[in-house]
């Protein structure tokens, strides 16, 4: 689908260093409808795009809510966001996209960590809305700088949200273990926020027997993957067999570039798949936070943009 022209028709500082976002349909026209876990696309600026996650109810149409988190080491998306993008002001971005939807049952578990609460609004309101029995966990450092907390509150679900902050009382010390073993038979987890937090979530879940297929997550930043180890190896673009080197210290995606091999790419950190490639000979080594687990044992597609190779070639399907 083509990009869509939006406008900014409010902006919220939501607490410190959090801001919200309400875009609107530019000209009267009318917004592609999401689902909960969807993202947006948005063009910061020329040549500069990032993900942030539909915040509020999927049934409201006419409106798309997004609230981004000021990075202190900002490579100018979340700055940017802060720093120019006001009230009035058109924007570029992508249709609804959705790598994290909810799946039908009985009943789910929502942990969110810090601004990893944006996609759990809107799965709260849809099973809320739907009937399907639901808990929310929201952890933070400090609840001072915990976002849309009061409007929690005020939800017609808020009995079945908790709030854990980490300078609060220990009697509200976040318990992953005790609320995964307390879970209905057939419970889905969902999980967004610091990868820390998540991998002690998803960690915790696995030792306790849960099954990958009701183990859902999304990564709001990808890992640092340069090594001084990395190693150089080759690519080759099958539809026209050229050979490219790959030095160690450069990625994959600029590499390409370089040569006239164009690949889309958005996050440039592993996150989004706008880059997934696929793969037809050779090994790649996944550094991404796209990918399943099954999917990287396939071996069968890859992320340029930070991902590398364990074999000293890589045939693209390009």
């Amino acid at each position: 689908m083509n990009e869509l022209m939006v406008r900014v028709a409010r902006r919220q500082q939501e607490v410190d260093g959090i801001c919200s976002f309400d875009l609107v349909a530019d000209h009267e026209a009318a917004l592609p409808a999401f689902t909960a876990g969807a993202h947006l696309d948005v063009h910061v600026a020329p040549g500069l795009i990032r993900q942030y996650s539909l915040c509020n109810d999927p049934a409201e149409p006419g409106r798309y809510r997004i609230a981004v988190l000021r990075e202190p080491a900002s490579r100018g998306g979340s700055a940017g966001m802060h720093e120019r993008v006001q009230v009035g002001d058109r924007l570029k971005v992508s249709p609804p996209k959705n790598h994290f939807p909810l799946t039908p049952a009985k009943h789910s578990l929502l942990f969110a960590g810090g601004i990893g609460v944006t996609p759990m609004l809107a799965m709260a309101r849809t099973l809320f809305a739907t009937g399907a029995g639901f808990e929310m966990h929201y952890c933070g450092r400090s609840a001072s700088r915990m976002a849309f907390v009061d409007e929690l509150a005020q939800s017609a679900f808020a009995a079945q949200v908790r709030v854990y902050a980490d300078d609060g009382e220990p009697a509200q010390k976040f318990d992953a273990r005790l609320l995964l073993e307390g879970a209905p038979e057939g419970t889905h987890l969902y999980v967004c926020g610091p990868a820390g937090f998540m991998g002690h979530v998803l960690d915790t879940a696995r030792q306790l027997g849960w099954p990958e297929s009701r183990l859902h997550r999304e990564y709001f930043a990808g890992a640092v993957t340069a090594s001084a180890a990395d190693a150089a190896f080759d690519v080759r673009v099958a539809s026209t067999g050229q050979l490219i080197h790959v030095p160690s210290h450069k990625r994959v995606i600029d590499v390409l570039a370089d040569h006239g091999v164009d690949v889309p790419v958005s996050c440039e950190s592993g996150v989004c798949g706008t880059c997934l490639t696929g793969v037809l000979e050779g090994a790649p080594e996944h550094r991404d936070s796209f990918l399943t687990d099954s999917e990287r044992q396939a071996n069968d597609q890859f992320t340029p943009c930070c991902s590398r190779a364990c074999s000293p070639l890589l045939v693209l399907d390009l």
